[in-house]
């Protein structure tokens, strides 16, 4: 990816002034010298720059305060420096509720130009890696941090961390609950985009006549309802990915659209002329099959060969089933940290006997959503059978209708195979069971279950 340039905007600057932010910025900077009006707000509405310069003069105070509701109804995120004479500086008492970063005196000197600007994208970067912690205080996107215990899914896992690194757009196919979405942002978040825009499109559930504007946004009077101009999600992306998830339910024309723009990196909003140009990362997912949309002329070709640049299928749930004991316990660490139910620490074997049993046809979301609800019903410190609901299930599993003595038969087999399958390291056991080493340990003894190995068992 090559490294753009930080973009500034200056309106009604002086020859003196504007050699002076040529001198001070040239060659690092994109720079745009704007003297009317009606250019500068046309510069707003077609591009986000990374700062703005307002040159304020007392008597267009008024003219001000118009430009100033504009650039934050366009881009309130952008930060705004006024320059001015020293005498005037007390006129902007009335300016301060429109959030200036600073007030420069003239003349401009380059030395206060370049530390103006240069803590201007310093606070940007803040507010962007601020952003970033929180979007993470529930979700860690580390590629270290996802449960891959079977091969193939540690295979795809892999893949992502290599595609990660790269800027070239990825197709993530698989089941609906399959985390098309959480692994779409780890690659976000672990690439070189990472301090930049993630935004997240779930085309299903925006319609369809709304879609084309919500992508690329509108001019005002485009269409019935449109009373002011929208940047569209393309637009919020700039610099950084975009996530276009269920892609294979968009219709042809937007895909037309969708096209241009992965290949051009320009587009134009609905009723509107101007061409703008972005620079994204895309990332789409379905869980359609395109090859068969294609056929039957509902998907377009060369769309469909532009976005699987780097392909990726997720497997099912139940195509990954090692996966299952370490999953059910991250999403019940989730569960009880948000639910605020720390004291539950695991699963009863039986429960996760049930878990490991059943084919969850919803996946990682239905399984997360049947834990969350277990820990919500659960007074024990585990999670027993009778918390855990499947409402898939038209008949009592065969655990649940066992007499208390064959149920017990059941749970001692299940710890004597569990232990056999971890070599009998008792820590490790208590993992693959989703229980704790304490749990396990009582279990070991109310079973009487003993091995050669155990210190306690050998013989002096």
């Amino acid at each position: 990816m090559t490294k753009k340039r930080p973009a500034l905007l200056a309106y009604e600057f002086s020859p003196e002034s504007q050699r002076n932010v040529e001198s001070a910025l040239g060659g690092q900077f994109e720079l745009n010298f704007q003297h009317d009006l009606r250019s500068f707000q046309n510069e707003i509405n077609k591009k986000i720059y990374d700062t703005i310069f307002l040159n304020f003069q007392p008597e267009n105070e008024s003219k001000i305060l118009g430009i100033l509701d504009k650039i934050h109804d366009q881009s309130p995120s952008t930060p705004i420096v006024v320059v001015c004479e020293p005498e005037a500086e007390i006129l902007l008492d009335k300016l301060t509720d429109s959030d200036l970063y600073d007030i420069l005196n003239l003349p401009l000197s380059p030395a206060r130009i370049k530390r103006t600007v240069r803590q201007v994208l310093q606070r940007r970067q803040q507010e962007n890696e601020l952003a970033y912690l929180r979007r993470t205080q529930d979700i860690v996107y580390s590629f270290d941090h996802i449960v891959a215990e079977s091969e193939t899914f540690r295979s795809v896992i892999k893949n992502l961390q290599k595609f990660a690194s790269t800027d070239a757009t990825i197709l993530i196919t698989g089941s609906t609950g399959t985390g098309k979405s959480f692994l779409s942002a780890t690659v976000h978040y672990n690439s070189p985009r990472r301090k930049q825009p993630f935004i997240k499109i779930n085309c299903v559930n925006i319609p369809e006549t709304l879609l084309e504007s919500e992508l690329f946004g509108h001019e005002k009077g485009s269409f019935t309802g449109a009373d002011k101009q929208r940047i569209g999600r393309f637009e919020q992306a700039d610099g950084g990915t975009i996530f276009l998830d269920e892609i294979g339910e968009i219709s042809l024309e937007i895909q037309a659209k969708l096209l241009r723009v992965l290949e051009d990196k320009s587009f134009e909003r609905v009723g509107g002329n101007k061409t703008i140009k972005v620079d994204i990362r895309l990332i789409a997912a379905t869980n359609k099959d395109l090859p068969t949309l294609i056929a039957q002329g509902k998907f377009r070709e060369d769309l469909y060969y532009r976005i699987s640049v780097l392909p990726v299928h997720l497997p099912d749930l139940k195509d990954r089933a090692r996966c299952l004991p370490a999953l059910a316990m991250r999403l019940l660490e989730k569960s009880t940290t948000s639910l605020n139910k720390g004291n539950i620490t695991g699963f009863t074997p039986e429960a996760m006997a049930m878990i490991q049993g059943y084919d969850w046809p919803g996946n990682i979301r239905q399984l997360g959503n049947t834990i969350e609800r277990a820990v919500i019903l659960e007074e024990e410190t585990l999670i027993g059978l009778q918390s855990i609901h499947i409402p898939e299930l038209r008949h009592p599993s065969p655990v649940l209708t066992q007499n208390t003595e064959s149920l017990e038969m059941h749970e001692r087999e299940l710890i004597l195979k569990a232990l056999a399958e971890n070599l009998w390291v008792q820590k490790d056991t208590a993992r693959c069971l989703g229980i704790s080493p304490r749990v396990l340990n009582y279990k070991i003894k109310k079973f009487g279950i003993t091995h050669q190995n155990w210190r306690k068992n050998k013989k002096n």
